[in-house]
């Protein structure tokens, strides 16, 4: 499987922390890092964009998003029609977002999740099937022409 990894200045240092945390618990991910690499002030939608486009053109299977929030990088990821970020804060919105959404995105905040909880919240993301059937019927009807 592989993943791509994007984030604002607001995100890196979490983003860092997750990227690790990948490496150490789950080395059969092959990770592209988007970047931004410091704490320099730049525009998430360039980073939102870049991981979108990765899961897009098959380059990478899913992504992970960090900006302080996680709220505007989840909504720039959401215009591009076939993707769906979703922004978690907890252990169940982490599951649900991949069993009845098949999320290929997970977005959050790194002024707003600590770094202990955002492994869970990936690790919950990672482990979860999506389960199909009814839901996939109601995926099918997000994308609008």
């Amino acid at each position: 499987m592989t993943l791509s990894l994007g984030c604002d200045h607001g995100g890196v240092e979490l983003k860092e922390i997750i990227k690790a945390h990948l490496i150490a618990h789950h080395p059969d991910i092959s990770l592209t890092d988007r970047g931004t690499h410091g704490p320099a002030s730049v525009h998430y939608p360039d980073f939102a964009t870049a991981v979108a486009r990765d899961i897009l053109s098959h380059t990478s299977d899913l992504g992970i998003l960090v900006c302080g929030t996680g709220i505007g990088i989840s909504i720039r990821a959401n215009r591009f029609k076939g993707i769906r970020a979703a922004l978690v804060h907890d252990i169940f919105t982490a599951e649900m977002c991949k069993a009845h959404n098949n999320a290929n995105i997970l977005c959050l905040g790194g002024r707003t999740t600590s770094p202990e909880l955002a492994c869970q919240l990936i690790d919950k993301w990672l482990s979860t099937p999506f389960e199909g059937g009814r839901h996939q019927a109601r995926i099918d009807m997000l994308d609008i022409d």
